[in-house]
């Protein structure tokens, strides 16, 4: 399998990534501009951003929980050889539940459904991970 197959999902998590960091800046700036927050407010809490902006802060913060994980079982599955079909399928699924997680994260912020999608994430990348040591343990 090619390294780009094995890469596309990961280019794709670093997208989501960097979507999530432009829609943080398109909301603080404004929100700092039109006054509805003071710099000495936020410096060193969120908890004073208007909801929509400690919402999209939530999600890209999320980014940096399961997804290095994530990063890391896909480097490794190259070194070892071990990224197959069925493991560039399981990332393919677990990016899916990062941008459904996300998508839910910045609309309706509904945390049952966001904790059911999380933890189809958890569980993906939970195989994932347990391919990889089969294969590295077991050949």
């Amino acid at each position: 399998m090619s390294s780009a197959t094995i890469l596309a999902p990961v280019f794709a998590q670093v997208s989501l990534t960097f979507m999530l960091l432009l829609w943080l800046g398109a909301l603080r700036v404004p929100a700092v501009r039109r006054g509805e927050v003071a710099m000495r407010d936020i410096a060193l809490s969120d908890e004073k951003w208007p909801e929509q902006t400690r919402q999209a802060s939530g999600a890209f913060s999320n980014q940096f929980e399961l997804p290095v994980l994530f990063y890391l079982a896909v480097l490794l599955a190259l070194v070892v050889g071990a990224a197959s079909v069925v493991f560039v399928v399981l990332a393919w699924l677990f990016v899916a539940t990062r941008v459904a997680h996300a998508a839910v994260y910045i609309s309706s912020n509904d945390v049952p459904r966001r904790a059911l999608i999380y933890s189809a994430g958890f569980a993906i990348l939970g195989l994932m991970w347990l391919i990889l040591f089969w294969l590295v343990v077991f050949g």
